[in-house]
């Protein structure tokens, strides 16, 4: 079953074609970076403009490099929020649009769940028969976005029950605020970890927010304006006090994490599995300290490409994929999906 799925929750317009929910024959990312980097942030009608101009490109392009047309395309799944409401608007009219003139099956998507099912994806050049392993149930999830961090257990599919959640920033707006701080740009995760490459993880003593015992929620806004204070007590802000608080700062988010992690394994001792999700998944440190403190016989699993890691389509036409099979009657052709800001998972 090949679902086409469209992804325009923030910045990025996506569009991609995935067969049976892992194989991904084309993954087409507009990234508006460039266009926000000039204010240090996403503006919302800028955002929505861009989403304006580039969808049917992206579209086009898309099929294009599946090498599919519409006769291909048995469902669209499409990202229905949370997000912000003009660029969701974009993508859910479209989706609407083409699912009444092409009489196509319309899935909508909740966005974090997309994230949670980007650990399923595979390209075509990668060994099938090396990944065709399925994700073992019940599975804890921890989603690191720009917008939001959850801790969920997934005890099968469209079986979600989050156990812990961000109760102020999240951990991607605190890397942007912080590289912000410190003049390195913006988006602030990429440009945070490789500064922080050559930094001291020890220079600074930044707090660690673990919150009251056994707490699986998140809090970084304290961290954030710790790293505030300290900046505003040096005149001296060269490249290596950068770097050291890169490197500080990150490793105090990456603590947290990893204690997190652990102690949800604590409470849930039946999970066979830790996944890792979203757009600060790609960080490699946060990578290499799970897999180091993660106990020998729980697998971790994270994106297979940095491309799924961040907003995209495929992810969504993977999510999409599994909620139909689950109860196909549920999803019909000629929907109009209303755009959503809430967080609440299925």
């Amino acid at each position: 079953m090949k679902i086409l799925g469209i992804e325009t929750s923030c910045d990025e317009t996506s569009v991609a074609i995935v067969e049976d929910g892992r194989k991904v024959f084309g993954n087409v990312i507009y990234s508006q970076i460039p266009l926000h980097a000039l204010t240090g942030g996403v503006v919302p009608e800028v955002a929505a403009r861009e989403h304006v101009l580039k969808m049917v490109p992206v579209l086009d392009e898309a099929l294009k490099k599946a090498k599919c047309d519409w006769d291909d395309i048995d469902a669209i799944a499409i990202t229905h929020g949370p997000g912000l409401v003009s660029s969701l608007i974009i993508g859910t009219q479209t989706a609407s649009v083409i699912s009444f003139v092409k009489n196509k099956i319309l899935i909508p998507v909740q966005h974090i769940v997309g994230h949670i099912y980007s650990n399923w994806l595979y390209g075509l050049d990668e060994n099938e028969s090396k990944i065709s392993d399925d994700i073992a149930f019940p599975a804890l999830v921890l989603t690191v976005s720009g917008g939001h961090n959850d801790m969920i257990l997934m005890r099968g599919h469209n079986k979600f029950k989050v156990l812990g959640e961000t109760l102020d920033d999240a951990a991607g707006e605190a890397f942007d605020k912080v590289a912000r701080i410190l003049g390195l740009g913006y988006p602030g995760g990429p440009a945070i970890s490789k500064m922080a490459v050559n930094g001291n993880t020890k220079r600074f003593k930044l707090p660690r927010s673990f919150l009251e015992k056994d707490s699986l929620n998140f809090s970084f806004s304290g961290l954030k304006t710790a790293v505030l204070r300290e900046v505003q007590k040096h005149t001296n802000i060269d490249e290596q006090f950068k770097a050291d608080m890169s490197a500080s700062f990150q490793e105090a988010v990456t603590d947290v994490f990893v204690y997190k992690v652990l102690e949800a394994l604590k409470q849930n001792p039946k999970v066979k599995e830790v996944m890792l999700a979203g757009g600060v998944s790609a960080n490699t440190r946060i990578r290499n300290a799970l897999t180091n403190a993660l106990p020998i016989d729980v697998k971790f699993r994270f994106p297979r490409s940095i491309s799924y890691c961040t907003d995209n389509a495929a992810m969504i036409a993977s999510a999409g994929y599994f909620l139909y099979k689950l109860n196909p009657a549920k999803y019909k052709a000629c929907t109009n999906i209303v755009p959503t800001t809430s967080f609440e998972i299925y």
